[in-house]
């Protein structure tokens, strides 16, 4: 069975660059491994590949749910080992690309499946945070969890509520569920990971978020509020999202908004390599400009015609 290439690194160093030119020349398909390129209408704030690559190279798990809708790690892993079956199985090579670290883990070695939701019960959940506040909630979690609450930060709304939603869903404390056995990927694979200066890294994600501006990130914001979205949603708790409707609800203006995405993206980007480099199955390749860009673009091409990961 051939590898499949798994292609991580920080937000904006050009993973998916590289996954279009590499798909372009060997005859490969592209799974999306970004947990928020998954929700439809949030296309310039992920960075989501442009429909006019998606026809020229198919591309999965992007698009696949609303904002609203709840998605997990667990059904990631499952519909993406799926997705990647059927391509092996047309002689075809997967490219797995993204920046998510916690689906690619679930990926590759496995996660509990945890089909645990309860609407009513995040509805109480949320309707006891306003009254009663997050310590409260918290407080509760230490009692019914202590080993699963010393693991968290007491500031950590959407946890706080998924360990309590699934304590008082099922009775089982949300650190007895996470022992429960996983299985490993049923597909060899091989993982690179891209790496650069970090100045170098930081100036790319600055410049990054100024084209995301000039695309309509503010527009697109706006469009998700007419359909009626706010902040509190899951899935736009995430960097950029949040500052715009910051900015659209006048608590900063606009300058502020914008530094403060580059900000928390370049937080964001280092909180990634922290989590990749602990992974020492992955096979780092640095660049610094765009010739050394290609030589990596060749050597990986050649390793995919030639099986040689």
């Amino acid at each position: 069975m051939p590898n499949v290439p798994v292609i991580i690194g920080p937000t904006a160093i050009g993973k998916t660059r590289l996954s279009l030119l590499l798909a372009e020349k060997t005859s490969s398909e592209i799974i999306s491994a970004d947990s928020r390129q998954i929700y439809k209408y949030m296309d310039i704030g992920t960075a989501k590949v442009d429909k006019d690559s998606q026809k020229k190279v198919p591309h999965h798990m992007i698009d696949i749910c609303n904002p609203e809708e709840y998605f997990s790690a667990g059904i990631y892993s499952k519909l993406a080992r799926k997705i990647i079956d059927h391509i092996l199985n047309e002689s075809k090579t997967p490219i797995v690309v993204g920046g998510s670290g916690f689906y690619i883990s679930a990926l590759i070695d496995g996660i509990f499946d945890m089909q645990i939701h309860d609407p009513d019960i995040r509805k109480q959940l949320k309707h006891r945070f306003e009254s009663e506040g997050l310590d409260s909630l918290y407080h509760e979690l230490k009692q019914f969890d202590p080993e699963y609450a010393s693991k968290i930060s007491a500031n950590d709304k959407q946890r706080i509520f998924r360990s309590l939603e699934v304590y008082l869903s099922t009775g089982q404390p949300f650190s007895e569920w996470h022992q429960q056995k996983t299985s490993p990927a049923n597909f060899q694979y091989k993982m690179i990971g891209l790496q650069m200066d970090r100045t170098l890294l930081y100036q790319r994600i600055n410049e990054r978020v100024d084209r995301m501006i000039k695309k309509g990130l503010v527009d697109e914001v706006k469009h998700l509020q007419t359909m009626g979205y706010d902040a509190d949603l899951t899935a736009l708790r995430t960097v950029g999202y949040r500052e715009v409707f910051a900015y659209l609800n006048d608590d900063i203006d606009f300058d502020t908004m914008v530094n403060q995405i580059k900000q928390n993206t370049r937080r964001y980007a280092k909180r990634q390599l922290t989590w990749f480099r602990r992974d020492k199955r992955i096979r780092w390749m640095q660049f610094s400009n765009e010739e050394e860009f290609k030589q990596i673009i060749f050597q990986l091409q050649n390793d995919i015609f030639h099986k040689d990961f």
